[in-house]
């Protein structure tokens, strides 16, 4: 961590208060450094023009504490950059947090699982404890027999109890599977995985499972295939859409030695179950009704699996928790551009598929040209005056809708498209109808998910290829879309809230690009409404990163 050579702590850029929460000065020389460091071990809430609000949370410093990090590294930037003396308790409960990564420790000994701890009031405490109780059986004054049936679920019932364990307990090698990366792509070049890349992946592979955290457009993919290299193993791989199973599939096939009557497509169309096995959380979770079981659920069994890899691992959905619980023995590798989720759940990943191995800051691949260089920018769109008074009088989900399809958004539209002639754009939208009218007013495609796979394949090709300029598309390209050419994206409207998908519409055109290596990102947001309020939040993320909205407003509102 950087610390400021600096002597005088009035000029350093924090302030540290009492509740855990630290607040940033934006214009502060410091303020770069200060916000890196404070990217490892806390959590960005609130990002206005002057102030960033920061706090740290357990989970925060036990993410911290797996990447390597000490409770004396993090009391020494909190202090080293503090403007004024840190309160002793926010330091003291710094120290208490990391303390408690790996008090729990489970282990694999002749007999089976065992839980360990030198703390005995601890052990004590956990022999009373109403729902981890009934998974453990005393064996003496520091340890308990565990169940390897129970081995996910006591994670998930102990992080939330305060005591992360330390998983120690090993994995099943799973089935054999010699394959190796190729120097030469079939798709014509040379190949080899960058520096970051065959960092993040031997930090994986030194601890057995954990989640991979790059930028769209770092190519996690390459990650996730020099982890099935470096383990020999078959694999299952987990995506959120069909199209980026066949992305899988065709990176697979283009830069390793593995053949296609190796690799499994398991979607609606086929079943097929190969020593590489891609699926969708969407089929894994399918079933006829609300009383029927999740029949696919059940590839997870399907084969000896030495490694399963969660693409896009925040978007994990409930009953795929419930089955990695159930699954611990195996290796399990989560890749994310962010793992901030909406639901609160980020410690059910940290407990089940792994703590954070590895996270590469989005400006330092920019810096190194890895990714495009982007310019953010929020367009403050009004009202006209009916429509002014319609969103006055509606309830509050109402009046999202009714900012969020604001009419005078389609003539910026029309101004931006002007403005990047030339340029590949996407227009993405959550509401079908604001789309669909959009699409037909400049003549584009539109996809959405009731698009057929055969015409998204299409289309998303002719995107490609250059034979469509602009693509208006729905909540279907937030992920995993590989649209490398795409420069521009203005977005018209979008899920409350959501910073990861804030994140992911963002990464749609972070892909390097030839020349400038610009992009540019667009949000259209109705003037003095909730919408804007919404916008705030759903920027936190990639303000943590580093980058900045430019507020702009609407000819209209000048």
């Amino acid at each position: 961590m950087l610390l400021p050579a600096m002597t005088s702590t009035f000029h350093n850029p924090l302030i540290i208060q009492s509740d855990r929460a630290i607040l940033l000065e934006v214009d502060n020389p410091l303020y770069g450094q200060a916000r890196d460091a404070l990217a490892i071990f806390a959590e960005l809430e609130k990002s206005p023009e002057h102030i960033h609000t920061y706090r740290i949370t357990p989970l925060s410093i036990w993410n911290a504490c797996a990447a390597g990090h000490s409770a004396k590294e993090i009391v020494a930037t909190l202090t080293g950059f503090s403007k004024y003396p840190p309160p002793e308790h926010v330091l003291s409960e710094v120290t208490d947090f990391a303390s408690r990564y790996g008090r729990l420790r489970l282990e694999r000994t002749a007999d089976g699982l065992r839980l360990f701890s030198k703390d005995t009031a601890l052990c004590a405490e956990l022999a009373r404890h109403e729902k981890a109780a009934i998974m453990l059986e005393r064996l003496d004054a520091n340890s308990f027999q565990v169940s390897p049936v129970n081995r996910g679920r006591l994670k998930q019932v102990l992080i939330k109890f305060g005591y992360p364990v330390d998983d120690q307990a090993g994995y099943r090698d799973g089935e054999a599977l010699p394959l190796s990366l190729r120097d030469q792509m079939l798709s014509g070049g040379d190949f080899s995985p960058r520096t970051y890349q065959r960092e993040a992946s031997a930090s994986f592979h030194a601890a057995g499972s954990g989640v991979i955290v790059l930028p769209c457009g770092a190519g996690k993919t390459i990650v996730g295939m020099s982890c099935i290299e470096k383990l020999q193993t078959s694999t299952l791989i987990l995506a959120t859409n069909i199209t980026a199973v066949r992305q899988w599939i065709a990176e697979i096939l283009d830069k390793t030695t593995l053949h296609e009557d190796q690799i499994g497509e398991y979607s609606g169309r086929r079943k097929e179950i190969r020593p590489i096995t891609v699926t969708t959380y969407q089929i894994l979770t399918h079933r006829e009704n609300r009383e029927a079981e999740f029949a696919h659920l059940a590839l997870f069994d399907q084969r000896d699996w030495g490694l399963i890899i969660y693409d896009e691992v925040h978007m994990l959905p409930a009953p795929v928790f419930q089955i990695t619980s159930t699954i611990q023995a195996r290796r399990r590798l989560g890749l994310t551009a962010t793992l901030v989720r909406e639901d609160g759940r980020e410690d059910d990943v940290f407990a089940l598929i792994g703590p954070k191995r590895y996270d590469m800051p989005w400006k330092l691949l920019e810096q190194q040209g890895w990714i495009a260089k982007a310019r953010c920018e929020e367009i403050r769109v009004t009202m006209d005056s009916d429509l002014r008074m319609k969103y006055a009088v509606a309830d509050p989900r109402s009046k999202f809708r009714i900012a969020s399809e604001n009419p005078r958004k389609l003539q910026l539209v029309r101004e931006l498209i002007l403005r990047h002639k030339g340029d590949r754009i996407l227009i993405l939208g959550m509401y079908i109808d604001q789309l669909k009218k959009l699409a037909a007013e400049f003549d584009i495609p539109i996809l959405t998910g009731a698009t057929a796979q055969a015409k998204r394949d299409a289309v998303f090709d002719a995107f490609r290829q250059g034979e469509c300029r602009i693509l208006a598309c729905s909540k279907i390209a937030n992920f995993s879309v590989d649209l490398p050419d795409a420069s521009v994206a203005i977005q018209i409207s979008g899920t409350f809230g959501s910073r990861q998908e804030e994140a992911q519409r963002m990464g749609r055109i972070l892909r390097p690009k030839p020349g400038e290596n610009q992009a540019h990102f667009y949000s259209l947001v109705s003037h003095e409404t909730t919408e804007q309020d919404f916008a705030m939040n759903r920027q936190l993320f990639l303000c943590e990163q580093g980058y900045e909205y430019r507020i702009s407003h609407d000819e209209a509102a000048e």
